[in-house]
Order: structure tokens, then sequence, then C-alpha cells
């Protein structure tokens, strides 16, 4: 079945699409993981389809997820030589609960460090990710094991712009029509 638009029917995306869902959250953790200093695995999917045990109240340590994404109202289509491209920006809003007795400090230099331009440059080149901005720290503690640990968010919002290739041929590909007149 073709995937253009010499034929009727339904169009998909050819060529590469960028990162989401769990490469996309491998990556963003990696990158709050870089900026904070936190040992590996000490920054933990949010959402998993089996939760690992938290670590102690006394160790410092980050939990990381998406909440958003919001795509512009209005994306372009950019007709090329033999296929149009689609654009669009995306807003990809995350959350990052900072725990432990060092969480506000952690949460602190998170926040502070991706405003660093080298590190949201370091950021861009792998996921296409841009800081836009983010939130206050703000404490929730918890109440874990009949324990009160501190625990503080960060909501962080970051920019894209999403790229996808159709197979819509230029209009002087189809050929000769003529409107209003029959065969």
């Amino acid at each position: 079945m073709s995937n253009d638009s010499t034929t009727p029917g339904y169009l998909t995306p050819t060529g590469t699409v960028p990162l989401y869902d769990e490469a996309l959250e491998r990556e963003l953790s990696r990158w709050v993981r870089a900026v904070t200093g936190l040992p590996a695995g000490m920054v933990r999917p949010r959402w998993t389809p089996e939760q690992a045990a938290q670590p102690a109240a006394s160790v410092n340590w980050c939990g990381f997820g998406i909440i958003g994404v919001e795509p512009d109202a209005s994306p372009a289509l950019v007709q090329g030589d033999d296929s149009s491209e689609l654009w669009r920006h995306e807003t990809i809003e995350c959350m990052a609960s900072f725990y432990g007795p060092g969480s506000q400090g952690v949460a602190g230099m998170f926040r502070d460090g991706i405003s660093v331009p080298q590190n949201n440059l370091a950021m861009t080149g792998i996921t296409g990710l841009s800081l836009a901005d983010c939130s206050g720290l703000t404490s929730f503690p918890e109440l874990i094991n009949n324990q009160w640990v501190r625990r503080y968010d960060v909501t962080v919002r970051l920019r894209r712009k999403v790229i996808r290739t159709y197979g819509i041929k230029p209009l002087a590909e189809a050929g000769q029509i003529t409107f209003g007149e029959e065969p």
C-alpha cells in the first residue's frame, strides 16, 4: 500500500520521529542526574508498572516524570521537492520530586543548574528539548512508613520543534487537471 499522496487514503509519517514515552523519560532522567550529581539509580521514573522499593529516608533521591505534552495551536505544513513536513512546537511539562534530608538543596541545585546554558545545550543536542521555564520549589513532606520524609517539587516546562515528514507530493506532480470540464 502506498504511503504518499499519489493514492487515496491515510498517510503516516516517514523517517525519524522524536523521542517519546520511555525513551524520552530515560533521557530526561539522565539530564536530572547529570545536573544534580545524584548517583546512578537515584533518579527514578515516577510511574512504572512495578514500583521499586523507595530509598531510606536518609537518602537523597528524585522521582521524575512527564505530566503533560501541549502542542502549539497551529502547525505549519512545509512543502518540499518530494514530500511535506509538518512543523509543530510542543511544550513538555515535567515534575521532579526530590526526597531526603538534603532534598531542598538538591532541588535548588537542579532549578539553578538547568538554567546554565551549557547544561541546556547538552540536553538540546540529545533530545531537541530546551528549557522554557521552571517553577519555584514547593514543599510537600510525605509520610512514608510512618516517617515524615522531606520532599520538594519542581515543575519544568521544556520546548521542542517536532518535524514529521509525510509523502505529500507537490501539486506540480499531480498531472494536468482541468476543473469544471468533463473528460
